[in-house]
């Protein structure tokens, strides 16, 4: 894994860092009762409760300190949370606060916070003639200075259980060092894999799409083996015939696949690239 590099800077690191995650969960449901379950167990899952509560580990790794919080569950279902960010605590006896609604409100502190935010949000979906149900999480980790989103992207990974997952991975800006020189990006990267778990790597079938020059880093990831009993909501596998189970495993790799490659393909097609 490759260790992120101090430059002397002077002044402040102006760069802008965002890691963005596309997070998906596929289920096999082929009844409406199943379907409603399935949403029901994903809402309670990925509440707004447990995702602040991984947002909030996820500062504790990058080193961000938290300014506030904001979350909301959504009917009939979904979540959202938003956590704003600094590279530094803040010193409430140097800045002019005002508290409304026991959140911090201070333009020293917001003309700092539209570059550091962490948030998450979710989207369960379901459609009645498949039988398939995925469940997609949206997570965007930007910071500024020194402190970098890269360090909690294992966490990340391991905390959603997924089956395909997109990261981007982009630095904007620029930030001068002591001389004077401008620095557009200040750590070496070739791919958003570099700073992934030998672990991780193996479960996933993984490619790159990066533009260097733009300092832009794009990943796609798919995971390689499933077992089918952990895809069925209210069904056990023995309930069901060979035939059965091999139309099921074909329904959920064509899904996966689909999503992966970003353009929906015949089930021949889906079989032949099993």
């Amino acid at each position: 894994m490759i260790k992120l590099q101090k430059l002397k800077l002077y002044g402040f690191n102006n760069l802008t860092k965002s890691l963005s995650f596309c997070i998906y969960d596929i289920c096999y449901a082929n009844t409406n009762n199943s379907r409603n379950s399935y949403i029901t167990y994903i809402d309670e899952q990925y509440n707004a409760v447990r995702l602040t509560k991984i947002l909030k580990k996820t500062c504790s790794i990058i080193g961000a300190n938290i300014l506030n919080i904001s979350c909301q569950d959504y009917e009939p279902q979904g979540a959202s949370v938003t956590i704003l960010v600094c590279e530094e605590p803040i010193n409430l006896d140097t800045v002019n606060i005002e508290k409304k609604n026991n959140n911090i409100i201070s333009s020293s502190v917001l003309a700092h916070l539209d570059k550091s935010h962490i948030c998450v949000h979710t989207y369960p979906e379901s459609h009645p003639q498949s039988g398939i149900c995925t469940f997609r999480a949206d997570i965007e980790v930007s910071t500024c200075g020194i402190i970098s989103p890269l360090n909690a992207l294992n966490y990340l990974i391991n905390q959603l259980e997924s089956d395909i997952v997109t990261i981007e991975y982009r630095v904007r800006g620029f930030t001068r060092d002591i001389n004077g020189i401008k620095h557009f990006i200040d750590h070496k990267i070739n791919s958003i894999q570099n700073f992934m778990s030998d672990t991780i790597k193996t479960m996933y079938e993984m490619v790159d799409v990066n533009i260097y020059q733009e300092n832009i880093f794009h990943t796609r990831m798919l995971l390689k083996e499933f077992c089918l009993q952990n895809y069925l909501f209210n069904t056990n596998i023995w309930d069901l015939s060979k035939k059965e189970r091999t139309y099921i495993i074909n329904l959920l790799w064509r899904e996966m696949r689909e999503i992966y490659h970003g353009k929906n393909i015949t089930m021949i097609e889906s079989l032949s690239k099993k």
